[in-house]
């Protein structure tokens, strides 16, 4: 009675994680102990998988500890890394697929970390099925186990039913459909069932207890018998046309088991009619048991019970009792007792589980923090690019005022002090040539990043054409996802890293046409002393102005101005230096919401960090604006006081020039060196998007390349020519004509075939005279060499065929079957008899005993219809 279905283990190709998560680590993590950490722990994970899949799996719990921790480690890594972008393949064949002469077994390659964690969960469920059948029923420790493993095994199946379909997106192969997994399920189920049933027998529980036990027991092997029944996939697997004879048997055996305790339940009550009819009912499904499931399960000590208990209950209630025997239908139902549940899957699995990458923080923290990041780089750059931009509003007031130097020059020939140190300062930075030279440098740094993205794109391009030209050309076989669906975002990507290139090459633009406009002066002011001090025109002394009210309020407001600048330096430093970590409060609000409202906490981080250092930004600027009033006010009366002429209006310009030049040497420097690094590293971001562009090419490559070679078995597998229909005249035998007999070729067929009707006696051939033509030869008797056409004796009994002029072997009489290196069209699988072709005007031939079929072999008339072979 003990036979137990378990469940082969699917068999997985080896994938190297290493490579992948690799640089992925190095990519995400800087180099330090924390990279180095990771890097270690995805080796660890490579080796985990290969223990787990790699090698045969011996069916013992250890073994199963090693799929377990698999499962929880990919459970646990799933939130930390981005598999859809790292294109990892897994490739695993169908467990109950076992292939075909021209082709390997059903497999799937599938660039899924849930395809992954399903298959991993179907081997769970498939090796605790196998350790269970191997439990020692006969102790309770083999009973507690096998039940354990059973429910486990139930519950890896039930939760793959409800989570496949989401994990794939796309068809799975048929032993994870949740058709198959289903039935697994409950296959599972009822037999955890059936282990509680034998450890109360074994407990010798009462027998009220025991019957409803069974009688569940015996629903779920119903139940798991008619989806393997009525499941139109899952008969077609040698597999489950194994089971279903066994769970046929174990329902009719767990309901006669119920029968067999309910009985000793009526005896109990002394309703022995009742008792009778269920040992009857139970012998009735043992028997049937027997007959048609005796190959599958052994019935012999549950009958043996059953017929011991109804001889006796008859015998004393045929000398005793005398109770009426009711019918089967008549007999109250038994109850169902479940003890039974399908385990629940939730992680982890293992009691010795750890996490590999127990620090390394869940991919929706790390997207929440680059979230965050950004959006504190915004609040930075906003608030030092308003005190920037306070600045060079200062600095092109005072050079449209000609300020300090108007104040430095009241001498009218000397050069101003504040123009001095501005020619150094340029001298120092490299003056011209360093401006140029960097110039000259943008341009090829523009187009190395144009090509790493045009080269990104074209891959992306080339694999997108050749996915379309193979679904063009298989149709609906080429059941994977479009290329061009799949490279949406990594082409929004590239068009969005375009757009970058186009707004810097416009920005390009501008900063040269500012450095073409100032080019003369700032090459002016880079000169010696002595050559500025002879360009810069001369005008006539105002040295009345030198001890004025205006000329010392407009010193004093600049002074105040300068230190308002040197403030905004300060500020610009301590808001660069604010440094915050919102990653624990990310963790805290995915471990307790399930979800981090990223935004809403990176706003209120914000305002708490940086919420003074806006006011004092805002008031500084506010203090420059009132000093910029003043000091325009100031110098009206300043340009008011001074004399007048076109000598001093000259100088003036030119030193305003001077001055202009300066800031716009100092900003164009800035932003050209900007410019540059923002060249450079969008060198390294292109290369990654190169690197990831080049991964799920690769990928889908390797996807397409699996997909190919499935086709290829695919159509191998297909028959080579369509069915067709066999012609009217072969179909049913027509009446014999006369004619020659020709030699039948004798093989001797496994089968006999059954006899068909006597076809009616051929008529007499017309060149025979008529006194001879009702003979006919028997079959036994000798017909001399060469002889075509016997004469026709009397008949002696019933009419028989002609013989062949070849002896016929006498176990099979009169049925010959073709050789099968006669036939084309047969390719072994077809025992199929020849059908006599009659010509018009032809003999038929004679006519064969009812027990005996003809079979002769036909030979083809010349310049006759061709024959085609009987489907």
């Amino acid at each position: 009675m003990a036979t137990f279905i378990s469940v082969p283990l699917k068999k997985s190709s080896e994938v190297d994680l290493v490579k992948p998560l690799s640089k992925f680590v190095t990519a995400t993590y800087p180099p330090g102990e924390e990279q180095a950490e990771y890097l270690r722990a995805v080796d660890e994970l490579n080796k985990l998988r290969k223990s787990a899949l790699g090698r045969p799996l011996d069916k013992h719990e250890s073994s199963l500890e090693i799929l377990l921790r698999y499962y929880d480690q990919l459970c646990a890594i799933e939130p930390k890394f981005p598999f859809p972008e790292l294109c990892l393949t897994f490739t695993w064949k169908d467990a109950f697929d076992k292939g075909s002469l021209f082709g390997g077994s059903v497999k799937l390659a599938l660039a899924s970390l849930g395809y992954e964690k399903t298959c991993v969960l179907f081997n769970v469920g498939a090796l605790a099925s196998q350790i269970a059948s191997e439990q020692n029923l006969d102790n309770d420790e083999g009973l507690k186990t096998a039940a354990k493993f059973y429910q486990l095994a139930s519950g890896a199946f039930a939760h793959i039913k409800d989570t496949v379909l989401s994990a794939l997106n796309r068809e799975p192969t048929m032993d994870i459909s949740p058709e198959t997994v289903g039935t697994l399920s409950q296959i599972m189920l009822s037999q955890a069932q059936e282990v509680f049933v034998l450890k109360a027998t074994s407990d010798k529980m009462k027998d009220a207890i025991v019957a409803k036990l069974a009688n569940q027991a015996a629903d779920y092997y119903g139940d798991a018998f008619k989806q393997c029944q009525y499941k139109e996939n899952l008969p077609k697997y040698f597999y489950f046309q194994d089971v279903l004879p066994v769970l046929a048997a174990k329902h009719c055996m767990m309901q006669a088991t119920a029968e067999m305790h309910q009985s000793a339940l009526a005896n109990q009550k002394k309703k022995f009619g009742e008792e009778i009819a269920r040992l009857q009912h139970a012998q009735e499904l043992v028997k049937t048991a027997a007959s048609r499931y005796d190959e599958y399960v052994n019935v012999k000590d549950l009958s043996d019970k059953i017929n011991r208990a109804l001889t006796a209950a008859k015998k004393d209630n045929d000398f005793i009792y005398h109770d009426r025997v009711p019918e089967v239908k008549d007999l109250e139902h038994i109850g169902k007792a479940s003890l039974v549940k399908a385990t629940a899957v939730q992680t982890p699995l293992s009691q010795k589980f750890t996490d590999l990458f127990e620090k390394m923080v869940p991919m929706a923290v790390q997207q929440s923090v680059s979230a965050a990041n950004s959006r504190k780089a915004e609040t930075v750059n906003r608030l030092i690019g308003s005190m920037r931009e306070a600045t060079n509003l200062c600095n092109g007031v005072l050079a449209s005022l000609n300020l300090p130097a108007a104040l430095e020059d009241l001498s009218g020939d000397a050069v101003p002090q504040s123009i001095l140190e501005k020619s150094r300062a340029l001298i120092q930075q490299g003056g011209l040539q360093s401006i140029e030279q960097l110039i000259k440098d943008l341009p090829e740094l523009l187009q190395r990043n144009r090509e790493i993205l045009d080269e990104s794109l074209k891959m992306l391009d080339d694999e997108e054409a050749t996915d379309n030209e193979l679904r063009g050309k298989f149709n609906q076989r080429w059941n994977r996802t479009p290329s061009g669906d799949l490279y949406k975002p990594l082409r929004a990507e590239g068009n969005n890293f375009r757009n970058i290139l186009d707004k810097a090459v416009q920005a390009d633009q501008v900063v040269r046409e500012r450095y073409t406009a100032h080019c003369e002066m700032i090459a002016l002011l880079c000169k010696p002393e002595n050559e500025l001090s002879a360009a810069i025109p001369s005008a006539n002394p105002a040295k009345t102005l030198q001890g004025s009210e205006v000329v010392n309020v407009l010193r004093s407001q600049l002074a105040q101005l300068d230190e308002v600048k040197r403030e905004r330096e300060v500020l610009e430093g301590e808001v660069k230096s604010v440094t915050f970590d919102l990653t624990a409060k990310f963790l805290t609000a995915l471990a307790q919401d399930g979800a981090i409202n990223e935004e809403v906490m990176t706003s209120s981080e914000l305002d708490a960090r940086y919420g003074s250092h806006n006011q004092r930004v805002q008031q500084n600027l506010r203090r420059q604006e009132e000093l910029l009033s003043q000091i325009q006010v100031s110098h009206q009366e300043f340009s008011a006081l001074k004399q007048s002429n076109s000598e001093a209006n000259t100088r003036e310009d030119v030193l305003k020039k001077l001055a202009s030049a300066h800031d716009s040497y100092i900003e164009i420097s800035s932003n050209i060196k900007e410019g540059t690094k923002f060249y450079n590293d969008l060198t390294e971001i292109l290369l990654k998007f190169q690197n990831k562009c080049s991964d799920i090419v690769f990928a889908r490559k390797t996807e397409r390349d699996e997909l190919l070679k499935e086709l290829q078995q695919s159509i191998a597998r297909e028959p080579s020519a369509p069915s067709f229909s066999v012609p009217s005249y072969q179909s049913n035998t027509p009446a014999p004509a006369g004619g020659p007999t020709p030699a039948p070729r004798t093989v001797f067929s496994q089968q006999q075939p059954q006899a068909k009707p006597q076809p009616p006696a051929r008529p007499p051939p017309p060149s025979i005279a008529p006194q001879a033509a009702s003979a006919a030869v028997p079959v036994s008797a000798p017909m001399a060499p060469g002889s075509s056409n016997p004469p026709p004796v009397a008949p002696t009994g019933p009419s028989q065929a002609q013989g062949p002029p070849y002896p016929s072997y006498q176990g099979y009489p009169g049925y010959y079957q073709m050789p099968m290196a006669y036939n084309p069209y047969a390719y072994g699988q077809y025992n199929m008899p020849y059908m006599p072709y009659q010509a018009q005007g032809q003999a038929g031939y004679p006519g064969a005993p009812a027990t005996q079929q003809p079979y002769p072999y036909p030979q083809q008339p010349p310049q006759q219809q061709p024959y085609y072979p009987q489907q």
